[in-house]
C-alpha cells in the first residue's frame, strides 16, 4: 500500500461520482497516514468507463468489474452499482482479500446480507456500508448527547424519510420498481433503511415491528409507453420496539409531494429531546427539561468546528455542511479502518440488522401481525 491507498470504484452514476468527489478531496481535508488514489473505475462499457475515468480523475478504467476486483493495484473496492449486483461483487472482492465499501441497501434480503457479512468475517476483511447520513456532525453530536445522558433515558424514536422523486405517475418504469432488482421493499428498502440505520446508531437495535406499505401508482410506462406493474411499495409506515424498551415510529415515501430530502428524526428522553431535519443539515434542535420553566423550548445548535469532523472542512460555525461532505467523512473512516484498524460502523454485520428489520416489516404486512426480528435472524443461521 505504501504512501497511497488505491481505490477501485464500480459504477459511475450517482454514487460513483459521489465516491470520486470524496476520494479526490479526503486527503486534503483530513490528515491521513496515506493519500487516497483514484486507481480504477468500472462500468458496463469500456468506452464509457474511459470517459468517466477522465471526467472523475481515475488513472485507469475497465468495462469489466471483475478485472477491477482482481487487479493487484486496487487496494479497496467501492461498490456503487444497483442493489441486485451488490452480493456478487462484494463476495468477489472479499474472496480477493480486499476491503469493501458497499452502497445501501446492502442486498436484496437479510439472507443475502448475512451471507456477505459471514464471508467478510471469515476472510477477516474490513467492510463498510454507505449509510452516510449518520456521518453528519449534527447526528454525531446527537449520539454524543444521548450517550452522555443529556436527554435522559431514551423512550421514543420517530423517523421519516420522505421524497417526491416518483410523485408523478407518468414517471417511467425503472429498476428500483422491480422486485428482482430492488426487492419487494421499495420505499421501505431504499429510504426507510436509512432511518432504521440511524435509529440503530442512536438508540440501539430494534427487536419487534408491525407495519403496512402501499403502492399508490400501481403501473408505470415502460419502453414504448406500455404500462408495466410496479412491484414494490411507494410508501410505508411501521411501529417498532427497541431492545432498550423504547418505542419507535417510522415512515418513508417516494411520492411525498414537496419533500426533497425529508429525512428527519426526533429522539425523546426522560429529560429532554433532540430533533434533526436533513433539509437543514447543519442544525440540531435540543430541548432540555432542566431549563427554567419560562425558558423552555427547542433551541438550535449550529454545527461548528467543535463538533465531530466539521472543523476539518471549515473553521466557522454555521457555515454549512453538505451531502458530499458526509461521503468524504465516510471515506476518511474507511481509510483509517483499513490502515490503522479503527472500528468501522456500519459494517456488513450491522447492515444485517437493517435488512432483518426490513424483512420483518414485509412479513408483518403479509401476515398482519407484530414480527420479532429474532424470527428473521433465527432463519439465517
Amino acid at each position: 500500500m505504501g504512501k497511497e491507498i488505491r481505490f477501485g470504484v464500480i459504477g459511475a452514476a450517482y454514487m460513483g461520482k459521489a465516491y470520486a468527489i470524496a476520494l479526490s478531496s479526503v486527503s486534503t481535508i483530513f490528515e491521513l497516514p496515506v493519500r487516497a488514489r483514484l486507481e480504477m473505475i468500472a462500468t458496463t462499457d469500456a468506452k464509457g468507463a474511459e470517459k468517466k475515468a477522465g471526467a472523475f480523475g481515475f488513472a485507469r478504467s475497465t468495462g469489466d468489474w471483475r478485472k477491477l476486483v482482481a487487479d493487484p493495484d486496487v487496494d479497496v473496492v467501492g461498490i456503487g452499482s444497483p442493489t441486485w449486483l451488490h452480493k456478487e461483487m462484494a463476495l468477489a472482492a472479499i474472496a480477493a482479500g480486499k476491503p469493501v465499501l458497499c452502497e445501501k441497501p446492502l442486498s436484496l434480503s437479510a439472507r443475502d446480507a448475512h451471507d456477505m457479512a459471514l464471508a467478510a468475517e471469515r476472510a477477516e476483511v474490513k467492510t463498510l456500508v454507505g449509510f452516510n447520513y449518520m456521518r453528519n456532525p449534527a447526528t454525531q453530536l446527537a449520539k454524543q448527547m444521548i450517550e452522555a445522558g443529556e436527554i435522559g433515558d431514551v423512550i421514543h424514536f420517530r423517523g421519516t424519510h420522505n421524497e417526491d422523486y416518483l410523485m408523478d405517475p407518468s414517471s417511467p418504469m425503472n429498476w428500483r420498481l422491480k422486485a428482482k432488482y430492488a426487492s419487494r421493499a421499495g420505499a421501505l428498502g431504499d429510504l426507510a433503511s436509512h432511518i432504521v440505520n440511524l435509529a440503530h446508531y442512536l438508540c440501539g437495535p430494534i427487536v419487534e415491528v408491525v407495519g403496512e406499505s402501499q403502492t399508490v401508482h400501481k403501473a408505470r410506462p415502460a419502453e414504448g409507453g406500455v404500462l408495466e406493474p410496479v412491484e414494490n411499495d411507494d410508501q410505508t409506515n411501521f411501529l417498532a420496539k427497541f431492545m432498550s424498551g423504547a418505542l419507535g415510529a417510522f415512515e418513508a415515501s417516494r411520492i411525498a409531494a414537496g419533500r426533497k430530502m425529508g429525512l428527519t428524526y426526533e429522539v425523546t428522553g426522560t429529560k429532554g429531546a433532540l430533533f434533526f431535519d436533513q433539509e437543514r443539515l447543519s442544525e440540531l434542535q435540543f430541548y432540555s427539561a432542566g431549563d427554567a420553566s419560562n425558558r423552555r423550548g427547542y433551541r438550535t445548535l449550529l454545527i461548528g468546528p467543535e463538533h465531530p469532523d466539521y472543523g476539518s472542512f471549515c473553521i466557522g460555525a454555521g457555515h454549512g455542511f453538505g451531502y458530499n461532505d458526509m461521503i468524504v467523512v465516510e471515506m476518511k473512516d474507511m481509510i483509517l479502518g483499513v490502515t490503522e484498524g479503527k472500528p468501522l460502523w456500519p459494517t456488513f454485520r450491522d447492515a444485517v440488522h437493517t435488512a432483518s428489520v426490513v424483512d420483518a416489516v414485509l412479513r408483518s404486512q403479509d401476515e398482519r401481525r407484530w414480527v420479532k426480528i429474532s424470527e428473521i435472524v433465527g432463519e439465517l443461521s
